[in-house]
């Protein structure tokens, strides 16, 4: 089984897992224009490695002339079962809110930002 948690690193956010196969975490970086990944036994090894890491890819970014960070439009589809589509219609509606605002603001809280 796999939990996953989150790590900031130096302003990037980095998903953590833990491999019970290998007995080690491992973080990758979310949000980049390419892999960065890292591997240690404990937090503090996740810092210094996710550093290191980082440090790489930013390094190879800069050389190439490439932005490191994706480019999100705000915009995406979301295929979902007609009876919650319907539902989620409803409870917008019920909140005074059009379909759209209502699955942002789940979507918000759901992601905690």
């Amino acid at each position: 089984m796999t939990t996953q948690n989150t790590l900031m690193i130096n302003g990037y956010q980095a998903v953590i897992t833990f491999d019970p196969d290998i007995q080690m975490f491992r973080g990758e970086f979310l949000g980049l224009n390419g892999g960065a990944d890292f591997y240690a036994k404990d937090v503090n090894g996740l810092q210094r490695e996710g550093e290191i890491s980082l440090k790489v890819f930013l390094d190879a970014c800069a050389e190439d002339g490439v932005e490191p960070r994706k480019y999100f439009s705000g915009k995406f589809s979301l295929r979902v079962d007609p009876a919650l589509h319907e539902a989620a219609t409803i409870a917008a509606a019920a909140h005074g809110q059009s379909l759209n605002q209502w699955a942002e603001d789940a979507l918000r809280q759901a992601a905690t930002i």
